[in-house]
């Protein structure tokens, strides 16, 4: 038996754990060379992980390329060379801004080191007289003569070849040095076994790609400039096995909720012909068309997954109430899932009419509703009483229990992850999930995120909705806009003032929206409000009700409101330092204004300078109002990794792959895993067990544990 097949063997698998090949590449940082205790938390923080698999996925960035070997005499200004010198002489400085010289040579003239704040020991130790080193570094001349000031590298000619070549270079972290990962990477490096291959041979030789412990080689021991590339056959291997990995898992845990047993629900129409009657418009072509997939996969027995797409006031909630009704009229429950308690108040706000109309019972349960009140709720929740049921994720935790689950409704997705989806539907055994996003996705990071769904789009607006007219703004000109908004602000104008994302820290947007609430108050007086993360839900609920009902005319905020808050009447945005958002997050701001009738504006005010991505941005931002259009740019802009917001739990964070290069590998890897699975969906063949091991390696551990359970 050929040797990589053994190795993929079952028996070379614990019988409840992953393949014993892989073992090396889980043991902690700290057994690598040279990283104790504390060099091991910086390394574990930079590379994002505490084993030795993490520093193997930490991709360099860029090149410094030594094996340009020039004669001094020939040796380029402002060019990085190594060379083959004689040490002739030391000059130590004398004065404290006088450089240490060490004077050397070669067949064709002289070259000079040159050190500020030197040590001498050193220099006289790796530089004593007489000897022939190997220096490299970046050349300049001075006075006419060649020099190298601080030599990057200095060698014996047994280190030519190490120092005259193609060395990465990293992203690094503060209190980590460049050649204690180096040697971490190498060392490493060696431990990475050679695994069974879980490529097609025929895939790999039309793309010209090597094993994977030959990328993983090429990875760290980039040929040059090349060699970076997102589009090099070494990172294209790589890319593309993580996102089989991906794929295989999606198209597992598909197949393991299409496996359980559904059952059908197709109501008789009379709840949904009232609330129908109720609203005062007319559904949307895309409303009508993503109503009728919804209502044909829950008829059908097996359980639905699907993901409703909605860009910003496409009507996803009267999609939502529809198809919760359907499973009313069967007899069974519905429940609504949103990620902030804020977002829960206000879908059972917006629905309240809707549903009364239509004669159906529903509570809100959130985490704040404690002692009596919540025994009542989960009582009603548990015999029926409540047909819909409105909530945080609290709706899922132990202690909750429905009478009959039919239909699940997860609001914004993307703040869960798989596991919270599948922990929900488990509430009841055979409850059909339904999952809405206000946030436009790219169709190739939807299909990372929810390629175990099937996707329906609202990709039309309401008749009614005026476009909101976008301006830029340099912040030179906040003061004046203050003192134009004032005046709108008499004439019952609404305003929301965002203030900026400052670095991801949570303490220092709350300082930026302080700030601005007590400038806008010195001229708004008590009509301003300030809303922000770190305010008890019941204070928000109180600043957000006061705002809607128009006691407050300004509100500032930071990006807490960004999904989902609805006060019609609000007409105009103003985005400070806006171009530190994302595009993504950017349109979901604006989309808190133009929900009225009344013409909306939105103002992004930016500082200068700015760089070509945020002119980019922003004035992509003017032209377009289509989220999915936008969507597309902020790929193409930030990459897969920032989409949606570093914040935002979730979706998939790629380490080796990057949408905005790998998306045909993506499709090609969606193809992929569906073979695999109507081919080997236990994963049992030669090629199967290869599988495994590709699904461990990088940790997917949802697809595991039903590979484990059968």
């Amino acid at each position: 038996m050929p040797e990589a097949l053994k190795k993929a063997s079952p028996e070379a698998t614990r019988k409840t754990g992953r393949p014993f090949a892989l073992d090396p590449l889980f043991t902690p940082l700290t057994t690598l060379p040279g990283i104790g205790p504390r060099n091991g938390k910086l390394l574990e923080k930079l590379v994002g992980g505490p084993k030795l698999l993490d520093v193997l996925w930490h991709k360099p960035t860029d090149i410094v390329d030594r094996r340009l070997r020039p004669a001094v005499k020939d040796a380029p200004s402002g060019h990085i060379a190594t060379f083959t010198l004689t040490v002739e002489k030391h000059t130590p400085s004398t004065r404290r801004h006088i450089p240490y010289r060490v004077r050397c040579k070669d067949e064709t003239g002289p070259l000079d080191l040159v050190f500020f704040n030197a040590h001498k020991d050193y220099i006289e130790k790796h530089l004593p007289v007489g000897a022939t080193v190997i220096v490299s570094g970046r050349v300049d001349h001075y006075q006419g003569r060649a020099q190298i000031v601080h030599p990057d590298a200095i060698g014996s000619i047994e280190e030519i070849d190490e120092i005259a070549a193609v060395e990465p270079v990293y992203p690094m972290t503060q209190g980590l040095t460049t050649k204690p990962l180096r040697k971490a990477v190498l060392a490493a490096l060696d431990k990475a076994p050679a695994l069974p291959e879980w490529q097609e041979a025929a895939w790999l030789k039309k793309n010209n790609w090597p094993t994977w412990q030959e990328a993983l080689h090429t990875l760290h021991h980039p040929p040059g400039l090349n060699g970076i590339s997102p589009e090099h056959p070494a990172r294209m291997r790589l890319a593309y096995d993580e996102l089989l990995a991906n794929q295989l898992t999606l198209a597992l845990v598909r197949h393991h909720s299409r496996r359980q047993s559904g059952r059908s629900l197709e109501g008789d129409g009379k709840l949904r012909a009232a609330l129908l009657k109720a609203i005062p418009f007319n559904l949307t072509g895309a409303q009508e068309r993503s109503l009728k997939e919804i209502y044909a996969d829950m008829k059908d027995p097996t359980r639905m997954l699907r993901l409703l797409q909605g860009d910003v006031g496409s009507g996803k909630t009267v999609v939502a109430a529809l198809s919760m009704l359907n499973a009313v009229e069967c007899g069974t429950q519905a429940a609504l899932m949103a990620p902030t308690e804020i977002l829960a108040r206000q879908h059972a706000e917006s629905l309240k009419p809707w549903l009364e109309a239509a004669g159906v019972r529903h509570v809100v349960l959130t985490g704040r509703d404690k002692g009596k009140a919540r025994e009542v709720l989960l009582q009603q929740i548990a015999n029926g009483a409540a047909q819909i049921v409105i909530g945080t994720h609290a709706l899922f935790q132990e202690g909750v229990e429905f009478a009959d689950l039919g239909l699940a409704v997860i609001d914004e997705q993307h703040r869960f992850g798989v596991h919270q989806r599948l922990q929900l539907s488990s509430k009841s055994k055979a409850t059909d999930v339904l999952v809405m996003t206000a946030t436009p996705i790219p169709r190739t990071l939807a299909l990372t995120a929810y390629g175990d769904m099937d996707v329906s789009r609202l990709d039309e607006k309401p008749p009614g909705r005026k476009p909101i007219k976008t301006l830029l703004l340099s912040q030179d000109k906040a003061e004046d806009l203050v003192e134009s908004l004032f005046k709108q602000t008499k004439t019952g104008e609404r305003v929301y003032w965002v203030c900026p994302l400052v670095e991801e820290s949570e303490a220092l947007d709350l300082a930026a929206a302080t700030e601005r609430y007590e400038i806008l108050q010195a001229r708004f007086g008590d009509r301003v409000g300030l809303i922000h993360g770190r305010l008890k839900p019941d204070e928000k609920d109180d600043v957000m009700r006061k705002f809607a009902s128009g006691e407050l005319s300004a509100l500032v905020a930071t990006t807490v409101i960004e999904v989902g808050v609805n006060v019609p009447e609000a007409t105009i945005m103003v985005i400070e330092h806006a171009e530190r958002f994302g595009l993504a997050q950017l349109h979901q701001l604006r989309g808190r204004v133009g929900r009225g009738g009344a013409k909306s504006y939105c103002f992004l005010v930016y500082a200068s300078p700015l760089s070509e991505t945020a002119k980019e941005r922003l004035s992509t931002m003017r032209e377009t109002e289509d989220g999915f259009l936008i969507a597309e740019k902020d790929l193409k802009l930030r990459g897969s990794g920032e989409i949606l917001g570093t914040r935002q739990s979730g979706l998939v964070q790629f380490r080796l792959a990057d949408l905005a290069f790998h998306g045909e590998l993506l499709a090609a890897a969606r193809d992929d895993a569906r073979l695999i699975i109507e081919k080997d969906v236990e994963l049992q063949s030669v090629r199967g067990n290869a599988l495994r091991h590709l699904l461990y390696l990088f940790e997917r551990d949802q697809a595991i544990a039903y590979l484990r359970s059968g």
